[in-house]
């Protein structure tokens, strides 16, 4: 019985071990397998443009499309397997001859990107002829290249179709400029000076979409139309100076628009009238004129007609969860300060108490 009960023993070990040596192999050939070149004979460059905030997983799906990696989940499995969290946003000289050993350590240390690879940093608060002014800087484009293409409403429809937040309403002709607002501010690269006002275009509005992803059930309420708080917004990036205030902010609109009150907001009426918020005041005049954009005008009693600036991820957050107040009325002094009052009377006193300390913003 005892040698019938270690052959028994020494049958199953030997079993295991049989299965533990195949199991081994077969995932010693699997890795393999995941981890050699697509095609080591190659000798084709493929490019690969890695955008800030993707994810390991974005990054192993779009190596697999490009056919450099067989395995997206591989890919991150070896990201973790190597310590390689932070994968650095640049553009690559990928080859399909490339281990996925040597294409982890080029991602990982920013190493062997494109040479004439090019970053653009687009500014919070600017408006969409200082974008186009900033790509004939940095780009081999022109700025009417770029108005150009802002402009063509055959080009504004196709881009209508490709994003949610893009309406009929940017095709507005009373609007300057259609994507006013919709350009999302950030640092971009890009392969080269020869890429297109297209590219650029689509480069930022894929980043748009992205931010306003975490808006969009709110942006979707029936208080107000996507324009209409990208409008709000843009408002609120210029009138304040951070998420607090620029949430007040928004209230006092909010509180506007129900009693029926223009906005008053003179951003809009520097926009309105194409000045820079520094060429100082405008006048009473202007002030005055009706414009689609110009909330100052008495008649206007509504929002304007579209987005005055690139809006930042702050804004948003404000136009979407605004602070619940009774101001109607608010002024800033030049040391930044913001003053939030409830009648007419009121507000002029704040301005001549601000004018009389010599904090006046002009």
């Amino acid at each position: 019985m005892a040698r019938r009960k270690i052959k028994k023993k020494v049958k199953r070990t030997i079993i295991l071990l049989t299965v533990t040596g195949i199991f081994l192999i077969l995932t010693s050939i699997t890795y393999c397998y995941l981890a050699t070149p697509m095609d080591k004979n190659s000798t084709a460059t493929i490019e690969v443009d890695i955008e800030s905030g993707m994810t390991s997983k974005q990054i192993g799906d779009l190596l697999r499309k490009k056919g450099l990696i067989r395995s997206s989940s591989f890919f991150l499995l070896y990201t973790k397997m190597n310590n390689c969290s932070y994968l650095k946003a640049a553009t690559y000289d990928l080859k399909k001859s490339m281990t996925m050993d040597e294409i982890l350590t080029t991602i990982c240390t920013g190493l062997n990107y494109s040479k004439e690879a090019i970053n653009i940093t687009f500014k919070e608060g600017k408006r969409i002829t200082d974008y186009a002014e900033l790509i004939e800087k940095e780009t081999n484009n022109t700025f009417d290249d770029v108005i150009n293409t802002i402009k063509n409403k055959e080009y504004i429809k196709t881009l209508i179709n490709k994003y949610w937040f893009l309406t009929e309403e940017v095709l507005n002709d009373e609007i300057y400029y259609p994507l006013e607002g919709y350009l999302f501010p950030d640092t971009y690269q890009f392969k080269n000076k020869n890429v297109t006002p297209k590219e650029i275009i689509e480069k930022l509005l894929d980043r748009e979409e992205e931010i306003l992803e975490a808006y969009k059930e709110k942006l979707t309420n029936k208080k107000h139309t996507i324009h209409e708080y990208i409008a709000l917004a843009s408002m609120a990036e210029l009138e304040g100076t951070n998420t607090e205030n620029r949430k007040k902010i928004i209230g006092v609109f909010e509180n506007r628009l129900k009693k029926g009150m223009n906005l008053g907001s003179d951003v809009t009426t520097y926009y309105a009238f194409q000045k820079s918020m520094s060429s100082g005041d405008l006048t009473k005049k202007e002030f005055a004129t009706f414009n689609p954009y110009n909330t100052r005008a008495e008649n206007m009693l509504s929002l304007p007609v579209g987005p005055i600036c690139s809006i930042s991820s702050s804004s948003l957050e404000a136009t979407t969860e605004p602070e619940n107040n009774f101001y109607y009325y608010f002024v800033a002094d030049k040391l930044g300060n913001i003053y939030y009052t409830k009648t007419n009377e009121e507000h002029l006193k704040k301005a001549q108490e601000i004018k009389d300390a010599g904090n006046w913003i002009w």
